[in-house]
């Protein structure tokens, strides 16, 4: 899973980008016990996904390229009254896509976000086709409007 995420979104030579180390871990649970889901057959993860609750302002901020990535996380503080998640990332084993595991997974922790914040809006950084298109799956089951950083 760390090299497909090496892969798929070269975090390790972006300095802007979240790298989810122990510190960040650790801030992420406090922000939201869903930002982070891993779905696991018993020899490991096969499907792992990142979503962080923001504000609608962290979110304005990220899409017009005013604060990076890593700001976004910076910005978004534990306890906040959070309406905008942040779709981040989601990563499945080329052998396990296409099942709607990462759909699954991303709406299960919409939910559970939903359930302590009034969630207004969805964005998303694509980095590749399907996950500009899981992007916009997720937003039309979800019923929420999707928002997209364009490089």
């Amino acid at each position: 899973m760390i090299q497909l995420a090496d892969e798929v979104f070269s975090y390790r030579t972006d300095p802007d980008q979240i790298s989810v180390t122990e510190k960040e871990r650790e801030q992420l649970e406090q922000i939201s016990p869903a930002t982070l889901s891993e779905f696991n057959e018993g020899d490991g993860p096969i499907a792992w996904i990142l979503l962080i609750p923001t504000t609608t302002k962290v979110m304005q901020d990220f899409i017009t390229h005013t604060i990076s990535e890593r700001q976004l996380l910076e910005q978004t503080l534990p306890g906040a009254k959070y309406d905008a998640i942040y779709l981040c990332s989601a990563l499945v084993l080329e052998e396990y896509r296409h099942k709607g595991i990462a759909l699954k997974l991303t709406l299960d922790a919409i939910y559970t976000m939903q359930k302590d914040h009034e969630i207004k809006a969805l964005y998303v950084w694509p980095f590749t086709d399907g996950g500009d298109k899981l992007a916009d799956v997720i937003a039309t089951k979800s019923g929420l409007p999707l928002l997209k950083r364009e490089d």
